[in-house]
């Protein structure tokens, strides 16, 4: 087993490692016509597993994105425009909207995550099995 240096040398393996994983991930929204921005913001409306709701007011969603709402709208725009989400009234404020995921929306959620998963799996069996349970072990404790 190689010994490394410095925590920067981990850091840096990570880093490339995570850059090979991420390049597939890009190709595989081209299919879908999705940007990863346009990704990212469909994904926090719809992250299983967590307490979000599904709706959220436009300012949060820019706040999870952490971008200017002005940017997040932009977004918000274009999946409305793809029928991906649908802006609705706030019914505690109305004043604010509502950003909520269309069927179409969840649907395509769906198919992206399923085949993310399948190139996250075919990219980490380079790794034997066992390596591959150790990672993930570790992986959860830096998650967590």
């Amino acid at each position: 087993m190689a010994s490394l240096d410095n925590s920067a040398d981990l850091g840096e393996l990570f880093h490339e490692a995570f850059r090979g994983l991420r390049r597939t991930w890009a190709e595989q929204l081209a299919p879908w016509e999705l940007t990863p921005h346009q990704w990212r913001a469909l994904m926090t409306l719809l992250r299983r597993g967590t307490p979000e709701p599904e709706a959220l007011r436009l300012k949060d969603l820019a706040e999870r994105l952490r971008i200017a709402a002005r940017s997040a709208t932009e977004v918000v725009d274009q999946l409305e425009a793809k029928g991906l989400v649908r802006r609705e009234r706030d019914p505690s404020d109305r004043r604010a909207t509502l950003i909520a995921a269309t069927d179409t929306g969840r649907q395509l959620y769906a198919d992206v995550r399923a085949e993310r998963r399948d190139k996250s799996n075919e990219y980490f069996a380079k790794l034997p099995e066992e390596d591959r349970a150790e990672l993930a072990r570790i992986l959860g404790q830096l998650a967590h």
